[in-house]
């Protein structure tokens, strides 16, 4: 029988099993915990106070970029270009806050560019055909392009205090002034990106599973045609998931370019591959319609302990890259056994 002609409900979803994914996700989890153990045997500094806090921050970016990434890998697509446009995103928030505009209109410029990437992308897969890989591996370069174009290849900084606040602010930070004058402190807070990613989170999965774009995202994944035939505005899932993913991306950017208090435009290289495979370690498949936010989190916390724990072993920065490279490579692998019929 031809696709012609085949009626609407001949087509059928493409979905995990609710015990399917659950058990991905146990799994997931499951590997979190025993790389927690195994680090905090190997070195009682690991689960400190302060580590903790640090793997927080080195988390959030990472989780900010991967849900992004999962809506789109949801579609049945992928976003190469996410780490460019963290850096272009956060260039363009340096260079406004350079020429004095106040901090947190300059952030929501830097969102924007972000989103306008993310809509490129969208448009030309959306309207010009172009595969995902093909049209988000051309953003890329483009967007790191003219990152380093702006900037001349060299950070911009000086960008004051303010700037600084949400990469290393905290809640509830508790700092007391020593005898000598010099403070002290005694709790170091819950750091702002922490929140954020926590806010972000719980914003996207409410988003994915309870409002109607979310349905039409998992549905476009599933099966497109069936959702075309079912009414749903498969091209404008597919451009409100880029969208989502080049501001996410675009916020990510503001996160760490605060942080390091400087606009770096050589930032983000390599993060779309972090993305990528703390999605797809979440839970989220490769071949769409299977994916959501806390399988992603679990995913993206994955990814950042294995970073601090070699680190606090001693572990060099390239057999990290050579760890990282064979975990992408593993959860692809799964991934792909999972889906074998």
């Amino acid at each position: 029988m031809s696709d012609a002609s085949k009626p609407a409900g001949f087509y059928t979803l493409k979905t995990l099993t609710p015990g399917a994914a659950q058990l991905h996700k146990l799994s997931a989890l499951l590997t979190l915990l025993l790389l927690v153990f195994g680090f905090a045997l190997a070195s009682p500094a690991f689960l400190s106070v302060n580590n903790t806090l640090t793997v927080l921050l080195q988390t959030s970016v990472i989780g900010l970029l991967g849900i992004g990434m999962t809506m789109v890998i949801i579609t049945g697509g992928i976003d190469l270009s996410v780490g460019s446009v963290l850096a272009l995103s956060g260039v363009i928030t340096g260079m406004s806050v350079k020429v004095g505009l106040p901090v947190v209109p300059a952030m929501t410029l830097g969102v924007i560019a972000g989103g306008l990437c993310g809509a490129f992308n969208g448009f030309v897969i959306t309207r010009l055909r172009i595969p995902p890989f093909v049209a988000t591996l051309g953003m890329m370069l483009i967007a790191r392009g003219i990152a380093l174009q702006l900037t001349g290849a060299a950070p911009i900084s000086q960008l004051g205090e303010a700037f600084g606040v949400l990469g290393n602010g905290a809640l509830f930070r508790v700092v007391e002034m020593r005898e000598n004058g010099f403070p002290r402190v005694v709790f170091p807070g819950i750091p702002y990106p922490a929140i954020l990613l926590l806010i972000v989170a719980i914003g996207a999965a409410y988003l994915l599973r309870r409002r109607q774009i979310g349905r039409h995202i998992y549905a476009t994944g599933s099966n497109e045609e069936a959702a075309r035939l079912s009414g749903v505005r498969v091209d404008s899932a597919k451009l409100y998931a880029y969208v989502m993913s080049g501001a996410l991306a675009g916020l990510a950017g503001n996160v760490l370019m605060s942080r390091l208090v400087t606009a770096q435009p050589s930032e983000g290289v390599m993060y779309e591959l972090d993305a990528i495979a703390a999605a797809v370690i979440g839970g989220a498949s490769l071949s769409g319609g299977v994916g959501g936010v806390s399988g992603t989190m679990i995913g993206a916390f994955i990814i950042g302990i294995l970073r601090n724990g070699l680190n606090m072993a001693g572990v060099s920065a390239f057999i990290q890259q050579i760890v990282i490279g064979f975990v992408v490579i593993g959860a692809v692998w799964i991934d792909q056994i999972r889906n074998r019929p």
